[in-house]
């Protein structure tokens, strides 16, 4: 009793079916497939410049190397500086 026959079904299909129409629901699913279609391409652009670091940039490995050796040898400056 918890679940509904495949005449149930069918008969809440005819019913959607006269009530929006076919011209309605065959709108409403290519408008729904190419919100899926979009959002998808949307993600793979979004990984994609995640993935690639842009033009004039180093990678985030190469920057983080940079970066730790110029604060090294600006700590070692500041050290030697302040100590004379």
């Amino acid at each position: 009793m918890g679940s509904f026959s495949i005449w149930h079904w069918l008969i809440v299909l005819l019913v959607v079916l006269l009530v929006f129409g076919t011209k309605k629901l065959r709108n409403l699913g290519s408008d729904l497939g190419g919100a899926v279609k979009g959002f998808k391409d949307g993600v793979k652009e979004a990984t994609a410049e995640d993935a690639k670091p842009a033009e004039g940039q180093q990678p985030p490995a190469a920057t983080a190397k940079v970066e730790s050796a110029q604060t090294i040898d600006v700590q070692a400056k500041d050290k030697t500086t302040s100590g004379t």
